[in-house]
């Protein structure tokens, strides 16, 4: 049997050669996946040896890494905020940057909130497990992806709180409406490194040949529907497209609009006020 420490090494070599961007890393989380262990156990024991059974899950996994398959999809699993989400490929893989979403709802403790396009449900699952006062609905015009959402849900056992159903707005006033759409252009979705661009889904990530597709569409929805409204709106958007969709915000009725930046200074958030004086 190999040592622990023998294993990440011979792992993280192929990875590096590979092209992967954090090699020890990743073969530090998969072999905590597959022996059971946590990070913090292996590097306390790193002559342990590697039982057979998890010799071989191990080298599946890294087989699978060096095709670029996202670690989040081998392991299944992606943590976001306080919670641990369900993922595979049918779902997009929750993102450090959609945090402002949440803090956004945390800012303004809104009572009701929809989240549309709502994948695996990171976003109204986050938003309820930090705003226990809020009431949560999660749309998707995916099938597959509210299956997903379905499971988180039930594992968080946060069904009394947040309400799933397929399509893009649902029917009532809400105090805030967040959505992460998919904002990159065709041209991008072309040049993005191979674990977005080969095993996310592309309907996740790409809506059309400007990014502005699905927001577009989504603010339009809002201005002629007589059953669904808004007090605010949060939505996630590409590098370069904040100015664009405050101004789409403003035609669609929200009378002023401020930008949110992540992190690396990235403008990439729009939130829209329907009042003045937000």
């Amino acid at each position: 049997m190999s040592a622990a420490r023998d294993a990440l090494e011979a792992a993280t070599v192929a990875l590096r050669a590979a092209g992967i961007e954090s090699p020890r890393l990743d073969a530090e989380v998969l072999l905590a996946e597959a022996t059971g262990a946590s990070r913090a156990e292996i590097a306390a024991s790193p002559e342990a040896p590697i039982d057979p059974v998890a010799t071989r899950a191990y080298a599946e996994f890294v087989r699978r890494r060096l095709r670029r398959e996202p670690v989040a999809y081998i392991t299944g699993s992606k943590g976001f905020r306080r919670i641990e989400l369900a993922v595979d490929r049918r779902v997009l893989i929750p993102r450090p940057e959609t945090e402002l979403l949440v803090e956004l709802a945390l800012e303004l403790e809104p009572a009701t909130v929809l989240d549309v396009g709502t994948g695996s449900g990171a976003i109204a699952l986050a938003v309820a497990d930090e705003l226990p006062g809020a009431q949560v609905v999660g749309t998707d015009i995916y099938p597959d992806a509210l299956e997903v959402a379905r499971v988180n849900l039930a594992r968080l056992g946060l069904e009394g709180r947040v309400g799933l159903a397929q399509g893009s707005l649902a029917a009532g006033s809400f105090d805030l409406i967040v959505a992460n759409l998919p904002y990159v252009t065709e041209r991008e979705w072309r040049s993005l490194e191979p674990e977005l661009r080969d095993w996310e889904p592309r309907g996740a990530l790409t809506p059309g040949p400007t990014g502005l597709e699905a927001i577009d569409s989504l603010l339009g929805e809002l201005s002629v529907s007589p059953s669904t409204s808004a007090a605010a709106i949060g939505l996630e958007v590409g590098q370069g497209q904040a100015k664009t969709v405050a101004g789409m915000m403003h035609r669609a009725g929200f009378v002023s609009a401020e930008v949110r930046r992540d992190l690396a200074g990235i403008e990439r958030v729009v939130v829209g006020f329907a009042e003045a004086g937000e």
